[in-house]
């Protein structure tokens, strides 16, 4: 039986690998190191179909060593142990540490995760992990300390079409057919920047007609989608387009269309504690000071579906959906955090002045820390005014208030304080 046409069409070089030109292209990172035979532990994170278990074998097949792979959804911790053992036995004297490929990463729970450490901090292999989640939340810090994190994106129209003239020409069983293709943005647009998703439509069109002439266009790749509901990964379908959609319809206080993009994730199979994560972040993000409360829902939300489960976690998801959806917006606070970070880029590590810090010992007392600080709940109103920005900061405005009725009221009590470097602002 013939294999599929991904797995036929998959490259063995980086010269063949396509896409991901900021990781592999001449000069890129992961070239270079790939090219100076000097592998550090990485982890690659990016969307289903762009190449990441590719990429571990090419640099396994490049540098000729040993090669083990596990997965995330079948190996327990005694899994992981005998590779650990079978690559620490099979090691040769001055050869190059044998390869951990873990797919799906993100899966492996703390105790699995942990069972890694000691073989990655001693150099027993070179980890590569696969994720299509942010491995910040899903892998444990002391693992993701000891990995360069590499992010892979979705391929482009440009990558998709030059896969696609490849497979035609270059694939044995494809090139024996004559293939036009006449019309490709359906099958580019259903392929999401998944090459493993192309390969699979273009060879399910190419299958279904018995002519020797097979004419790619879009009403037919339409019906062969349609007439083979299963052909490609409906759960994964515009993975990060629907979770897009989402987002934004909850920030445009779309209510209707922030529940159906929510519908169409749970009927996908979406992981709900992503769901329950965007949330939170848009609570703060979009809605933020103008509806408090929001992040209180969010979070609400995420304990309740962590606690509950499905079919009950839709509920507490639709309710915050509902919620943010109707919220006034605001996104002051992400604004000026992000000018914030901006400023300190720009200005590097500003003296903290002296009457803000701390005086622990009497030699610091000596040198004039802390003197002449106010303590605030002194003062009526539990304000008094004086400097807390370094010296050449002073007078630098960040926050800007967005006048909603709730953030109003945090407006106003900041121009009671601080009069006009308020009022300039706004």
């Amino acid at each position: 039986m013939s294999q599929p046409l991904a797995e036929r069409m998959r490259p063995n070089t980086l010269d063949e690998y396509i896409g991901q030109r900021h990781l592999v292209g001449k000069g890129a990172v992961l070239r270079n190191m790939i090219e100076a035979r000097r592998i550090t532990s990485f982890i690659l994170w990016g969307p289903p179909g762009v190449g990441k278990t590719t990429l571990a074998q090419i640099v396994a097949n490049t540098l000729q060593l040993p090669f083990y792979t596990l997965s995330a959804v079948t190996s327990g911790v005694k899994d992981v142990r005998e590779v650990i053992d079978k690559a620490r036995g099979g090691r040769f004297f001055n050869e190059g540490n044998p390869i951990l490929f873990i797919d799906e990463i993100h899966r492996f729970s703390k105790s699995q995760q942990d069972s890694l450490l000691g073989a990655v901090e001693k150099g027993v292999v070179t980890l590569i992990g696969a994720t299509t989640e942010n491995p910040s939340f899903e892998v444990i810090r002391p693992l993701l300390s000891r990995c360069q994190l590499y992010v892979l994106k979705p391929l482009g129209d440009d990558d998709l079409m030059e896969l696609m003239q490849r497979a035609i020409t270059h694939d044995p069983e494809l090139s024996q057919r004559q293939i036009v293709l006449k019309e490709t943005g359906a099958i580019l647009r259903y392929s999401g920047g998944d090459a493993r998703k192309l390969l699979n439509i273009l060879e399910l069109v190419v299958e279904s007609s018995s002519d020797e002439k097979v004419v790619i266009e879009d009403k037919r790749v339409v019906e062969c989608l349609q007439q083979n509901p299963m052909a490609y990964d409906k759960g994964g379908e515009m993975h990060y387009d629907i979770i897009s959609a989402f987002i934004k319809s909850i920030r445009g206080s779309d209510p209707d269309a922030a529940l159906y993009w929510l519908a169409r994730m749970i009927e996908g199979g979406e992981d709900p504690s992503l769901i329950a994560r965007r949330l939170v972040i848009s609570a703060s993000e979009d809605v933020g000071l103008a509806n408090p409360n929001a992040l209180l829902l969010a979070n609400a939300a995420f304990d309740a579906v962590m606690k509950i489960g499905w079919p009950e976690g839709r509920i507490p998801l639709a309710e915050a959906t509902v919620y943010l959806a109707a919220s006034p917006k605001s996104n002051s606070a992400y604004n000026g955090i992000n000018k914030a970070l901006q400023i300190v880029r720009q200005t590097g590590n500003q003296p903290v002045p002296l009457h803000l810090r701390n005086a622990p010992t009497e030699m610091m007392k000596d040198l004039g820390y802390a003197s002449g600080y106010k303590y605030s709940h002194d003062y009526p109103g539990h304000f008094v005014e004086q400097q807390f920005m370094p010296d050449s900061l002073r007078d630098t405005r960040i926050w800007e208030a967005q006048h909603s009725p709730s953030e109003d009221k945090l407006y106003r009590r900041m121009v009671e304080c601080w009069g006009d470097r308020f009022k300039d602002g706004n």
